[in-house]
């Protein structure tokens, strides 16, 4: 095993005065949902909102004085830029981050906030690696590892520590996987203090790279994710062997089950979560019956995300749950008609969220036209009296896919 639980306690111990405890807290309402003994932990309650503060400042706190004095560099989109960022800050170090050009503007400025060079390279993180690379050869840089390291591992270890101290009656804890320093650390700390726990992984289905070297299979690592904090090509050797040893499981997960477990952590729990940061709740939802009569430690990674994203997510809950549909529906094309559905929409206790009125479509009557109304209810039961409540009225009505749906109008000649 690369480090100890001496090596972790240590670190907890270095780091203790400028992380957060963040806290473990049983959650009665997703217990009663899922059927198993729930408890959260918020690392998405740090001061950059991710667990990557620990293993950063940990890391930074062993280097030589010569090395702090020379200056550091990080390579990261993300979370790993802001824990390195901020702690160089408050520890006086000089920081260099290099990011892939493509990085989200948000993402770019959260990182400038704790004033560390900033250099954007490169379209990937391969590419911006090799930036960092010719950086630290000429300006004699250290390098920051955001995961393949026994400082950085010790310090994502401490999530454990924390977790068991709080609620020492978790017997299993799911944790997100990228490439691997949380997973690694974790696994490590919880055995050594309670052997008979079980620690299981989670990764994105499109990024399953640990998945794929536990199982021998190709690993699938390519696309589009809601949690691009763990879509990593290529998780460390040394988290391939602490998994054998110690990791029960690496389960799999989906993009609706992410959307799904970040929407229930912000309704429910009043929290947000970034995409890698629901994976494990992701896990508990979609694989249920794995965890029956546990009592399930799941690590609330980040919550980092863009604004943006964070709104499209809540509406397409809201659709898949069928308090918002999109309806379309024929009316006359004469003074009041629009008035008089938006008033029947009313009465059945519906909510006009959009409306296009749209009279030059061919495929309706010159004399009549439609409306593509975006109508929110309380939830799916209410949604079909809505519904019934204007087809009773007369009107032709039919629910589509997405408000983005809308035909070309005509072409002018």
């Amino acid at each position: 095993m690369t480090i100890s639980i001496n090596e972790i306690k240590e670190a907890a111990a270095r780091i203790r005065d400028a992380v957060i405890h963040t806290p473990t807290r049983f959650s009665r309402t997703l217990s009663a949902i899922t059927g198993v003994d729930v408890y959260l932990k918020f690392e998405n309650q740090q001061f950059t909102a991710s667990f990557k503060d620990r293993g950063a400042l940990n890391k930074l706190l062993s280097l030589p004085d010569t090395a702090r004095k020379a200056g550091v560099i990080a390579v990261s989109a993300g979370n790993h830029a802001q824990g390195v960022a901020y702690h160089c800050e408050r520890l006086g170090i000089p920081a260099t981050i290099v990011m892939p050009r493509n990085t989200p503007f948000g993402k770019v400025r959260a990182t400038e906030y704790f004033g560390p060079r900033v250099i954007l390279s490169g379209d990937n993180l391969s590419q911006a690696k090799q930036a960092a690379d010719a950086l630290i050869a000429s300006e004699k840089l250290t390098f920051i590892p955001p995961y393949d390291d026994d400082a950085v591992m010790a310090g994502q270890g401490t999530v454990a520590l924390e977790m068991l101290e709080d609620a020492p009656e978790i017997d299993t804890l799911i944790v997100p996987v990228g490439g691997g320093g949380l997973l690694g650390g974790m696994a490590i700390a919880a055995k050594a203090l309670k052997p008979s726990i079980a620690v299981v992984g989670v990764e994105v289905r499109t990024y399953s790279a640990l998945h794929a070297a536990l199982n021998g299979t190709p690993a699938e690592c390519n696309g589009n994710t809601l949690a691009e904090g763990i879509a990593v090509k290529d998780v460390a050797q040394r988290t391939i062997d602490i998994a054998r040893a110690l990791v029960s499981d690496v389960l799999l997960v989906e993009e609706s089950d992410i959307e799904r477990a970040i929407t229930l952590l912000l309704n429910i729990e009043k929290t947000v979560a970034e995409g890698a940061g629901a994976a494990a709740m992701a896990a508990l939802l979609s694989h249920t019956d794995r965890f029956a009569g546990r009592k399930v430690g799941i690590v609330i990674s980040g919550g980092n995300i863009d604004p943006r994203l964070l709104a499209s997510i809540i509406m397409r809950d809201l659709l898949r749950d069928g308090r918002i549909a999109n309806l379309r529906i024929e009316i006359e094309d004469q003074p009041g008609s629009l008035a008089d559905i938006a008033a029947l929409i009313g009465k059945a206790g519906g909510n006009i969220v959009e409306i296009l009125h749209q009279r030059l479509f061919l495929d309706v009557p010159a004399k009549r036209t439609e409306l593509d109304m975006m109508v929110e209810a309380r939830d799916a039961g209410h949604m079909a009296e809505i519904i019934r409540h204007v087809r009773q009225s007369g009107h032709a009505l039919r629910i589509v896919e997405a408000m983005a749906e809308q035909r070309p109008r005509t072409p002018s000649v």
